[in-house]
Formats: structure tokens, sequence, C-alpha cells
């Protein structure tokens, strides 16, 4: 496999908001879209899981007919999501849906392929983990995929994949990486970053082959009642915030026709003035986020947004809301894709083989090998399988004969 991964800084959370509740939970989702609105200036910014210009590590906020999923920096779930559920919960109201915040701390590590197709990245991503006992949830940008692990089984992670031929890569971040073997790599690091702790076991023996895995998959979800769906006529289109122009750049720098003009040097240097220092709105597309926070407030059909450090936004959504975004986004606009879903609430978060067991199926099944289209997204409580339309109705016949027991 011709990928190289990378785990990210910091201990992340999951947290699942049910739809019903969605609105009373907008403003501390908008919170933490918008760091800058966050009052704390004592907390370094690495320990929000920011960079020194308050860009996110990695942030996913989504929003789909099943429920709201937040992946966020363990210190906005703290901070910001607890205080918000312990005040709906002080409240008179009873037999509320429930709130539910990951119990464990999760490891995220990015994955950057070429040569691969979408359909076998996903399987052969996923697969050796599930054969490993490790839980993974599952996230397709547009740019890279993203596997979530459980941080106890950070050390089963690393051990699996050295033995899949993964190395230490030499990197000038602070962040562990891996290549395949044969690429240029340290030698000795191996041994170093393997000793410790494994992990807990998994509470039952992983399956012992991919074909044991599939057949485990299926089988736990026909007996937690799990039926794949499509959502009427939602389509979607996978896309990328737009870098920011130049010319947006250079009127920061003074230059712009706004801070170009004569006047406005004049304001800004005039004696006394306080200097500003940069901030993240300097950095920010600001008609992506205003996109984003109208579509937030309009409480999407689907949306998911992923911020990362190294890429920029990326966004999977209800092609309806296009229009609310202008000219901001870029990529394959006028495409459709259809996301399968997967309501997995009976399931417990630590279960495993999910993403690998459906998305091994229907490669299998669909012989998708010259596919570039299948990717996967998985929320708190559940998954969505996203395919072009074609493929979307052969894969549901596939997904729903598999679930019949």
């Amino acid at each position: 496999m011709n990928a190289q991964i990378s785990f990210l800084e910091g201990t992340f959370t999951l947290i699942h908001i049910p739809l019903p509740l969605y609105t009373t939970f907008l403003q501390p989702i908008l919170r933490v879209l918008l760091p800058q609105t966050c009052s704390d200036n004592t907390t370094p910014a690495a320990s929000k899981g920011l960079t020194a210009d308050n860009q996110h590590v990695f942030l996913n906020v989504s929003v789909t007919p099943i429920e709201c999923s937040i992946v966020c920096h363990k210190f906005w779930a703290e901070t910001v999501f607890e205080p918000a559920i312990r005040r709906v919960l002080s409240t008179s109201f009873k037999n509320l849906p429930d709130i539910t915040i990951s119990k464990d701390s999760y490891a995220i590590f990015s994955v950057i392929s070429a040569g691969m197709d979408a359909g076998s990245r996903v399987v052969d991503l996923t697969s050796p983990l599930a054969l490993a006992g490790v839980p993974i949830f599952f996230i397709t940008t547009y740019y890279s995929d993203f596997v979530l692990v459980p941080t106890n089984h950070r050390h089963r992670v690393v051990k699996t994949l050295l033995a899949r031929g993964f190395v230490f890569a030499d990197d000038d971040n602070k962040t562990e990486s891996y290549r395949p073997a044969g690429a240029h790599s340290r030698a000795g690091s191996q041994a170093s970053n393997t000793n410790g702790s494994a992990g807990s076991p998994p509470p039952t023996p992983p399956p012992p082959s991919v074909g044991e895995l599939q057949l485990r998959t299926f089988e736990l979800l026909t007996k937690r009642s799990v039926v794949p769906y499509v959502d009427g006529p939602l389509r979607l289109v996978s896309c990328s915030g737009r870098e920011k122009a130049e010319s947006s750049m250079l009127a920061l720098r003074g230059y712009g026709n706004y801070a170009g003009r004569p006047e406005a040097r004049r304001r800004d240097t005039h004696d006394g003035a306080i200097p500003r220092r940069a901030a993240w709105v300097d950095k920010a597309d600001t008609k992506l986020y205003a996109g984003a926070v109208s579509a937030l407030v309009a409480q999407p059909r689907f949306l998911s947004m992923t911020l990362t450090l190294e890429d920029p936004p990326s966004l999977l959504l209800d092609r309806a809301l296009l229009d609310l975004f202008g000219d901001s986004l870029v990529g394959p606009t006028e495409g459709t894709l259809v996301p399968i879903f997967l309501d997995l609430d009976t399931l417990p978060f630590e279960a495993t083989g999910i993403v690998s067991g459906v998305a091994g199926k229907l490669v299998q099944d669909m012989h998708m090998a010259e596919s570039a289209e299948l990717s996967y997204l998985s929320t708190a409580r559940a998954g969505a399988v996203i395919l072009s339309e074609e493929q979307a109705a052969k894969a549901l016949v596939i997904l729903k004969g598999a679930l019949k027991g």
C-alpha cells in the first residue's frame, strides 16, 4: 500500500447530539467551529488542539438525518459541551433523548495515499485494525482519510502498522508517521516506539480472516436490526474550501481596494494606534465560514465539515446548500453522491469491524477495483457509505441481502 500515515497531536472526543436537541446545542457547536470566540486566553493554544493562530488540528462537525456528531479536541468537550449538557440535564424537561460523550479518548491518524482507488483504500486501511481487535471510526475528506482509534489501543495500532510493512518516516514535525517499508526511514525507531502496553485485549477474540470478519459484521448488524437505507432524494457533493485568493492577502498587507486607500493607511498608522496582532479571521475564508454558519443555523439535512491543520476545509454536503457558499467552494460540485445510512445506535462505541466489513463486502461483490467513488463517514452513532447514484442502487441491494439473516 503506497500511503503515509501520521498521528495528529492531541487527544479527541466524540459527541453524539440527538436531532431533537440540535438547536439547543447550536451555540456550543458554533463556538467550537469559530475558535476565536473562546474567551479563555490563559490556556495555551496547543492545549486546545489549536495552532498559535487558532487553527484546529482536527475538527469534524456532521449533521445527518440520524444525528449531529462532533469530533473535537478534548478541551472543547470539557469546557464547552460538558457544561452545556449539564445545563440541559438540569432543566425540568423529562424524557430527554440521550446525549453521549465518548468515555474513551481518541487518537487520530491521517492517511495520504497515491495510486489507490477509494474502495480498496478503505478496506486496506481498516481490515488489519479490525483483525487486531481495534475499534475505529473512519472519516473520508476531500484530501485525506482520517482514522480514530481509542488512545489505549494506540500501541496496538502501531504494532499492526509495523507488521503490515510500515516503518517510521523522517519527519520534521513532532507527530509519529509511518510509510511503507522501503521508503526512506530511520532505522532503529521501530523497537523504541513499540514498547509499553499494547492496550487491553479485545473482549472477544478477533476474527482470524477477512472472510470471518465480514461474516461476524453482518451477523452483528442483523442481530441489532440495523437496516441500510437511502434518505429519499438527498444527494451530496464532496468539495473543498477555496484557497484564499492572493488579492485577499494583499488586502491584509495594505494593498487591497480598501486597505490600500490613503485614508485607510493614515488611520492604521495614526499616532497612538494599538498594533493589531494577526488573528484567526485573517487566515480564514470568511465567505466559507459564513456559508457554514448559515447552513448550520438552518439545521441542514446533511453537512459534514472537516477542519485539519494541513488541508483546506473539506465539506460533504447536501447539494441544496451549495448556493449558501457562493464561490467559496472548489471541486466537482456538479456531481451527485448518494449516502447509504446505517443507524448504529444499538451498537457500543467499541464495536469493531463495521467499516471494514461493510466496505469489504461492497468492494468484493461489486468488483469495485476501478472505482474512485466509494468513501465512508463514521459519525458517533451511525455510518454512511457514500457512492455514485448508480453504485448506490447496487450497493443497497447487496447490503439488504446480506442483512436478511
